[in-house]
């Protein structure tokens, strides 16, 4: 073996040694109970759970992408980016009251933007997806993925909820 393809072999072989631990970190699942977290494997349960079937038919392909595949629209698409109007954010997937217009903020990032949610109304995971570890938000009722949180929204809580339009409907009214 030639010399500088030894050495670029062992370059890579040292890489790739070093690297496997990050990303085992990076592609493990969060404990989602403490019975998971002891070595249980059992999928966190919802108030309200459909077979995927059901969840297709009742959803838009969009919604369904978001909603069920943890997908994300592109940013600046949703016509609740722009929704002023009093009222209330429900979850597309089931009508979960999710946000109050009055907690609405413009953040300048293309997705409707919250800076708190309606009591009870959503949970958290850890998502560790695309090389990040980030805090994701799903409905609490449905466990529909919304969007994630992050720690530059305005007062008095300082985060932005960053939400996807396809995973929200806009009820108008008091709020």
């Amino acid at each position: 073996m030639p010399m500088a393809s030894r050495r670029q072999f062992l370059t890579f072989a040292a890489v790739a040694a070093a690297l496997a631990p990050v990303l085992a970190w990076l592609g493990r699942p969060e404990p989602v109970t403490e019975a998971a977290s002891a070595g249980g494997a059992a999928p966190k349960r919802f108030p309200l759970e459909k077979p995927d079937a059901e969840w297709r038919a009742a959803l838009t392909s969009e919604q369904y992408y978001v909603l069920r595949g943890h997908g994300t629209e592109p940013p600046f698409t949703s016509p609740l980016n722009h929704e002023k109007r009093r009222g209330t954010f429900v979850c597309a997937g089931c009508g979960q009251p999710l946000f109050s217009s009055e907690t609405k903020y413009e953040s300048g990032t293309g997705w409707p933007s919250f800076w708190t949610p309606l009591d009870n109304a959503v949970g958290t995971s850890i998502d560790r997806s695309w090389l990040m570890v980030r805090t994701e938000v799903h409905c609490a009722r449905c466990g529909g993925h919304l969007g994630h949180i992050f720690p530059d929204g305005p007062q008095p809580t300082g985060l932005r909820y960053c939400i996807n339009g396809d995973a929200m409907k806009f009820t108008p009214g008091g709020a």
